[in-house]
């Protein structure tokens, strides 16, 4: 009677997962030991895939184990790489488990760059492998009942939670075999078999009757539930018909059904109610016949079948002879109560107690995208504080030059080159001079025009595939089911805007910095002339050597010394700034366990604030001391300048010496900006070329997808039908290839080889007999033979329409009683042979269809047709 269903495994293609994952983590994570760890991870889990679904499995704990560690890896790793197929694409390849293909073309399979597809498909075999497992126990040990029922329980949890999550793991239909109504199914069915273990058990410990009759009632409620779920036969597999699973379902329905009415005939009789038992009995021993005579080939119930019988003989002897109690009618009984012991196991990560995460010490993606954003947010604050202080370092310069301080206090002789000046010609000689700005400014087109090519070359990638596959969605229209590529290049394509928004800002940016140049080059280059040529070039004026002890220098030159304090106190802040450190990964990741999600914004600005909001407050009253002092360096200025004897060579001279204060300060601040333009299109070149990577990995991994789906809508054109049917046969050519020829108009094709893995099963239904009042023929008519819109017999319909599809779910034959209607009779879709209307099998009727080479000859008429191997029509 133990006969369990097992779910077959599903088989997948290899997959190159280390090489992807490794190129991902080189570009995302900076170079060293972290890095090296990462990549190691990677092929560590490429090894563990090979082992988990790369090969054949044992039907053993430890292959399971396997399993379950490779699908907990997944579920590690699915937050931490941005697995899609506009970021990093990997395709997964997976066959349906219960299509074995056909002799001219491959099973069916679908190929998906979805993490999702891949987890859901590992959760099918741990499903599958766990039913191979239960079914290869020993049930006539403790150990192996409780392991059996164990590995049911599993297999109905992984198949129940693929039910409710495939078709949101998915971006398209599913196979049949990870379908929710399969999946569904399936998890109905290991739910029954767990229940049956439990049975069995209490049977074998001897528990109560009354607990065992409920018991395998409930598990005769779960198989007609099971069996009530296959009769929906156009949204299962043909494995389901083909392969004894439909009729085990019924069997075990009714084998369950009679073991409750045994036990409980058994309480009947320790309850001195001799009718009811004798009842129950009854009914036990009819449902075992109906397995008998019905389902003998699946499920052998002889040693139920006579221990009913023997119980019913002895029962109705001492019914007869001594008790005489009447005997009531099924539906007048009691119901037998239902216990449930089993439910499916819930599916929660990690499954495996080994389990270990091969990437533990990466962050998730959340948290690595917003730690990307915090980055941005803190740049964007120190820079905006670097920004003010060094505009204030400029507008400071600016306002001296334009007073020309401090070199007017030190040009109290009038014919000498002011200090504040050489040093100022020093600095520029030391910085190169003219040259340095001349290469820099030379190399910015260089820079600017290799970006620009990376980037077209990346957009011209993204075109080519997208030219193709619009090319072939419009030749296959709805069979090219794939997401186009002009949708799935969008954030490709936004992001490749700006990059080419950033070049076209720093075009206009080197034109400023180019224009700046051409303004002040001449007086930048009297700077870099030898002292003496330097001292030529400015103008001398009379001695102001009265003024070198007035109030009013002093005045001035305090305020200067001040103001230079002002500019080393925030070249200071700026380093300070900068060196400021804070890991938010912590943060980050304490948030998402709590919350389960992160608002990156509240807690990176209130990081923010706490990190920086002292620095904020030095460098404003750093701005607001120099703005103070500068008013009054513009005040005492007025006054010094009203001492001052003035006249036309004086004028000159200090403004010469203005020019050249301005020049050394633009000098400084285009190599500044030229550095910063040459560092920003070497950055930008690097990003470039990770940007261009991307395109060319996505658009491999599309080139991949297109290859499988073409194979796959080629091979699915070459098995379609060329015509919906064959255009009828003129009735002269039939009259005349019957009457001149014994070959047929149309040639009847040889019949096909199909690999069945089942045990054989019963003939096609022949046509039905020709019934006339005149005596049959022994030939058929010619036209019936060779016509081809003659009627086609039920031989020629698909499996599941020759079985005869209900109308609406139907519960599992019972035996027939008169005046019952809680039991009634169901088509037989597993009879082996067809009846007719007067419940005879139908004769076979000889046809003028000539013998072929693997045709089997005619018979003569009212011959009955023999049993043969049935092969089902494809």
């Amino acid at each position: 009677m133990a006969t369990f269903i097992s779910v077959p495994l599903k088989k997948t293609s290899e997959v190159e997962l280390a090489k992807p994952l490794s190129k991902f983590i080189s570009n995302t994570y900076p170079a060293g030991e972290e890095q090296g760890d990462y990549v190691r991870a990677a092929e560590e889990l490429s090894k563990l895939r090979k082992s988990a679904v790369g090969r054949p499995l044992d039907k053993h704990e430890s292959s399971l184990e396997v399993l379950l560690r490779y699908y907990d890896q997944l579920c590690a790793v699915e937050p931490k790489f941005p697995f899609s197929e506009n970021q990093l694409c990997l395709t997964f390849t997976w066959k349906d488990a219960f299509d074995k293909g056909s002799l001219f073309g491959g099973s069916v399979k679908l190929a998906l760059p979805n993490l999702g597809y891949e987890k859901t498909c590992v959760l099918f075999n741990v499903g599958a492998l766990a039913s191979q497992i239960a079914s290869e126990q020993n049930l006539d040990s403790d150990e192996g009942l409780k392991t059996a029922a164990k590995y049911y329980q599993l297999a109905s949890g992984t198949f129940s939670h693929i039910k409710d999550t495939v078709l949101s793991a998915l971006s398209r239909e599913p196979t049949m075999d990870i379908s929710p109504d399969t999946v569904g199914t399936l998890s109905q069915i290991m739910l029954a078999q767990a229940q049956e273990v439990f049975f069995l058990k209490a049977t074998s410990d001897k528990m109560k009757d009354a607990i065992i009759a409920k018991l395998a009632n409930q598990a005769a409620d779960f198989y007609g539930d099971a069996f009530k779920q296959c009769q929906y036969k156009e949204h299962l597999p043909k494995y389901f018909y083909f392969q004894e699973v439909l009729p085990v379902l019924a069997a075990k329905h009714c084998i369950m059904q009679a073991n409750a009415e045994f036990h409980q005939s058994i309480l009947a009789k320790q309850q001195k109610k001799f009718g009811e038992e004798i009842g129950r009995l009854q009914h036990a021993a009819d449902l075992v016949k109906t397995v008998a005579s019905r389902y003998d080939e699946y499920i052998n119930v002889k040693d139920l079948s006579d221990k009913i019988n023997r119980a019913l003989t002895a029962a109705r002897k001492d019914n007869d002879f001594i008790y005489h109690d009447r005997v009531p009618d099924l539906k007048d009984m009691d119901s037998i109560g239902k216990a449930v012991l089993v439910k499916p196991t819930a599916i929660s990560v990690p499954m495996s107690q080994k389990f270990t995460d091969l990437f533990e010490k990466m962050v998730p993606l959340l948290v690595q995208q917003a730690l990307t954003v915090y980055n941005q947010r803190k740049a964007d604050m120190v820079n905006r504080l670097i920004g003010q202080m060094r505009e204030a370092t400029n507008l400071s310069n600016g306002v001296l030059a334009s007073l020309n301080l401090p070199a007017a206090l030190e040009d109290l002789s009038g014919d000498s080159i002011p200090q504040s000046i050489l040093e100022k010609s020093r600095a520029v000689i030391q910085q190169g001079g003219l040259q340095t700005v001349d290469q820099l400014i030379r190399d910015l087109p260089e820079l600017l025009q290799r970006n620009r090519e990376i980037l077209d070359e990346s957009f011209k990638i993204l075109d080519e595939e997208e030219s193709t596959d619009t090319e072939l969605r419009t030749k296959f229209s709805q069979r090219w089911q794939r997401i186009p590529s002009n949708e799935l290049y969008k954030p490709l394509r936004t992001e490749g805007g700006n990059f080419r928004n950033l070049l076209d800002q720093a075009v206009q940016a080197d034109k400023v910095v180019k224009e700046c140049f051409a303004g002040h080059s001449e007086m930048i280059s009297v700077l870099c002339k030898p002292e003496a040529e330097l001292s030529a070039a400015i103008p001398s004026a009379n001695p102001t050597k009265t003024l070198q002890g007035s109030e009013v220098v002093g005045v001035l030159r305090t305020l200067l010394s001040d103001l230079d304090e002002l500019k080393c106190e925030r070249e200071k802040l700026e380093t300070d700034i900068k060196m400021v450190q804070f890991d938010m990964t912590n943060k980050f990741l304490t948030a998402l366990a709590q919350d389960g999600a992160l608002n990156e914004e509240a807690i990176s600005v209130t990081q923010l604030d706490s990190i920086y909001g002292g620095y904020t407050q030095k460098v404003q009253q750093n701005l607001k001391s120099q703005e103070e002092i500068l008013g009054k360096i513009q005040v005492s200025h007025e006054e010094f300048s009203k001492m001052k004897q003035s006249n036309a060579d004086s004028n000159q001279r200090e403004e010469m010496l203005k020019k050249l204060a301005a020049a050394h300060d633009n000098y400084f601040e285009l190599c500044k900006n030229l550095n910063e333009g040459t560092k920003f299109y070497n950055d930008l070149t690097e990003i470039l070329l990770k940007f261009q990577t991307k395109c060319s990995d996505i658009v491999f991994a599309r080139k991949t997808e297109r290859d499988e789906l073409l194979k796959e809508l080629q091979q699915n054109i070459a098995r379609e039908p060329s015509a919906p049917s064959i255009p009828p046969v003129p009735a002269y050519q039939a009259t005349h290839s019957s009457s001149a020829s014994t070959t047929p108009a149309i040639p009847t094709p040889a019949p096909r080889t199909v690999f069945q893995q089942g045990k054989p099963q019963p003939p096609a239904r022949p046509p039905p007999p020709v019934i006339s009042s005149s005596t049959p023929s022994t030939s058929a008519p010619p036209a019936a033979c060779n016509s081809a819109d003659a009627q086609i017999p039920p031989a020629a319909a698909t499996p599941s329409q020759a079985m005869g599809a209900p109308t609406q779910a139907q519960g599992p034959p019972y035996p027939t009683y008169q005046g019952h209607p809680g039991f009634y009779s169901m088509p037989m879709p597993y009879s082996a042979y067809p009846y007719g209307q007067y419940h005879m099998p139908f004769m076979y009727q000889p046809s003028a269809q000539p013998s072929y080479p693997g045709n089997p000859p005619a018979q003569p008429s009212g011959y009955p047709y023999p049993q043969q191997p049935f092969y089902p029509q494809q």
